[in-house]
């Protein structure tokens, strides 16, 4: 007897990023970051690409917005950086 499995159907997958914001903590390289996320967790943000010219505003401790995938969520990508208060 075979047992089948079930595989979620594409359309039950999300496809939307989440979006939340961060604080970032450590600079890695002008392409990689830690961030702190709300819950304390610490996960890699690269840069859209948007944000090329604004690269040197990515400082530790500032506040950022950040998408990510539902698949993944050791990555991230910042997708705006929020004005210093």
């Amino acid at each position: 007897m075979l047992l089948e499995r079930s595989y979620p159907k594409l359309q039950d997958v999300p496809s939307e990023p989440i979006i939340t914001t961060a604080e970032v903590l450590l600079v890695y390289s002008d392409r990689a970051y830690q961030v702190s996320l709300p819950n304390g967790k610490k996960v890699i943000a690269h840069p859209a690409k948007a944000l090329e010219a604004q690269k040197a505003e990515i400082v530790p401790g500032a506040k950022v917005t950040l998408e990510m995938t539902p698949f993944d969520f050791e990555k991230a990508r910042i997708a705006e950086i929020a004005p210093p208060s």
